[in-house]
């Protein structure tokens, strides 16, 4: 079927999820938005939804739901996008599990490795995850500031059993929309390079409270991000993940060496950052939510630990962040000499 004969869900109407859901339904396709942020349902339900470009602000009338309103759907979605946040992946795919048919997809638009967790709720054959390269926020409910349009932003989506399938070219289709997407045979090894990417701006720029680039601009702390990355390529390569280009890197320029993941921080620097663009992560605490820790260094320290080992700048960073979270700390400048502590640390084996 083609992608405007499908009905599509897309659960977690934030930043990310309302960017990529506000190109598909200014191309025609059949989207309902849910989101479990009253506010946030409530302003697009009386306004609609304003998208602020480079190139200008754009708006479009949505069909937002809250959570409640799910359980009085009827029918099924044939496609069922979630922009959630990785620890509440599980949750979300039970609850739309009773809207989706045997054929019916469930696309992770997610960092972390949350494919996993839809496989076991829904199973492999209707799980579908996908590496985002993009950066938006949501200052107020029902208005996105994207820092890139869509020629400017990068997915990939690939399939939990690996095939090639019609469906997965479905999800492209509808999401080619919205950004450049490329397709792969290897999910898991494509969001692992994402992780990689992730690990070393993620934390430290929330712990610092200030946008990404000011962050790796801070003296000393781009050293820090570099050995967290040295960290998580090493446990990749313990794991046995396939090392692939992404991000638009081209196959050739894939060092065989923890090169790739300082390499891979660079993109993010150069290529899907603005001078204000905050990480997720520090947006989230500047609203007061959970971060996702777990799904960032907090993943690469426990994987660590199953294989017996540490990690250690990881390990300091997720204490910290812990400390920001039960409100010990606040993100904030003053916090640099803790990450330079734990490089310190790790360096004299303590």
């Amino acid at each position: 079927m083609a992608a405007k004969d499908l009905k599509y869900a897309l659960v977690g109407a934030g930043a990310v999820g309302s960017s990529l859901g506000f190109d598909m339904i200014q191309a025609g396709l059949n989207v309902t938005f849910i989101d479990q942020w009253w506010e946030n349902v409530e302003a697009m339900k009386a306004n609609g939804l304003t998208v602020n470009l480079p190139s200008g602000g754009q708006h479009v009338s949505v069909r937002p739901l809250h959570l409640h309103e799910v359980a009085e759907t009827r029918g099924s979605f044939d496609v069922v996008f979630t922009a959630v946040k990785a620890y509440d992946t599980r949750w979300v795919a039970e609850l739309m599990k009773p809207l989706m048919t045997e054929n019916s997809s469930f696309v992770g638009l997610q960092n972390g490795m949350t494919i996993d967790e839809s496989s076991e709720v829904l199973g492999a054959e209707r799980s579908i995850g996908c590496v985002l390269g993009i950066a938006a926020n949501m200052p107020e409910p029902g208005i996105v500031n994207r820092e890139f349009d869509s020629s400017g932003t990068w997915l990939c989506v690939g399939e939990a059993s690996g095939a090639i399938t019609d469906r997965l070219h479905d999800v492209r289709e509808a999401l080619s929309h919205a950004a450049h997407v490329e397709i792969t045979g290897d999910i898991r090894s494509a969001k692992w390079m994402k992780l990689l990417a992730n690990i070393p701006e993620m934390l430290p720029s929330g712990i610092l409270g200030v946008p990404l680039l000011e962050a790796a601009q801070t003296v000393g702390v781009r050293e820090v991000m570099d050995q967290m990355s040295r960290e998580a390529y090493a446990l990749a390569t313990d794991l046995g993940i396939t090392f692939l280009p992404t991000l638009g890197i081209d196959a050739k320029d894939v060092p065989d060496s923890d090169q790739y993941a300082i390499d891979l921080l660079d993109v993010i620097l150069a290529s899907y950052s603005r001078p204000g663009t905050r990480v997720a992560v520090l947006q989230d605490w500047e609203k007061g939510r959970r971060a996702e820790i777990d799904a960032f260094s907090g993943y690469i320290v426990t994987k660590r630990q199953e294989l017996g080992g540490d990690a250690p700048v990881n390990r300091a960073v997720v204490d910290i962040s812990r400390r920001i979270e039960t409100k010990e700390l606040f993100p904030s400048p003053d916090n640099r000499q803790l990450l330079l502590d734990a490089l310190v640390k790790s360096q004299a084996g303590a």
